[in-house]
């Protein structure tokens, strides 16, 4: 199992990689969050060891970055204790969250826990509606054979969308889910990431045909393996 540690305090990247290759892990490491999202891209490990303050990027914005197309776990650790910090890095996609100091079996416990309940890709469909494909194991999205690039955001919402075809899935539920509870409101925000949503998947973003509108409600992903299924109103407060 191959583990990307990043981290810009030397001597806890030197302890880490001794202890964790004691146990027969491989050991990747990154000081800095630049060399972290890049060394996650090229290097695929199983798993990614985070901190928050690092210098090029913050340890958010590597979550974001790498959210944005892979599944990989992530565990921080980090010396910021405070509730907010904890909040902001589960939001942006991080599996758990360790506080420095802590114990080397605390690590290794919850690097067993996250390594278990890691979902196999095959659990997860593929949906494809004219030209573009949707893996949603990979979090992959092509366009007649091409990668198209998505925000992390964006593809939060196309997947709650893609996940429910030919259903209603109200602005509520989107905004929660992309941006969370406290969003409900921001209905603006969510016009704009469908708009782009549109431009990069729609043939004609201007009449879409697959991402639909329903006015003063939310929106409607019409495709997918249940396209023939009588349309459906999805629960404001969870998935069907």
């Amino acid at each position: 199992m191959r583990i990307l540690i990043a981290d810009d305090d030397p001597q806890i990247l030197r302890a880490l990689r001794i202890t964790l290759t004691a146990r027969g892990y491989d050991i990747v490491t990154a000081s800095d969050g630049k060399e972290a999202l890049r060394l996650a891209a090229d290097k695929h490990p199983d798993l990614i060891v985070l901190d928050l303050g690092m210098p090029g990027l913050t340890g958010t914005e590597v979550i974001e970055g790498v959210r944005g197309w892979s599944r990989i776990p992530i565990l921080v650790v980090s010396g910021r204790s405070g509730s907010r910090d904890k909040v902001d890095a589960l939001d942006a996609g991080a599996d758990d969250y360790v506080t420095k100091p802590f114990a080397a079996d605390e690590l290794l416990a919850r690097i067993r826990a996250l390594s278990r309940r890691t979902p196999a890709a095959t659990d997860e469909p593929v949906v494809a509606f004219g030209d573009v494909v949707v893996d949603l194991a990979a979090r992959a999205v092509t366009r007649a054979g091409v990668a198209v690039r998505l925000t992390p955001t964006e593809w939060r919402l196309l997947e709650v969308l893609v996940r429910n075809p030919n259903r209603l899935v109200t602005r509520e539920t989107l905004l929660t889910e992309a941006w969370g509870p406290r969003y409900t409101t921001d209905t603006g925000y969510l016009r704009l990431y469908l708009s782009q949503l549109r431009k990069k998947l729609e043939p004609e973003p201007a009449n879409p045909r697959y991402l639909l509108t329903e006015a003063g409600m939310g929106y409607r992903f019409v495709g997918g393996p249940t396209a023939d299924a009588a349309p459906d109103t999805m629960d404001p407060g969870g998935f069907p």
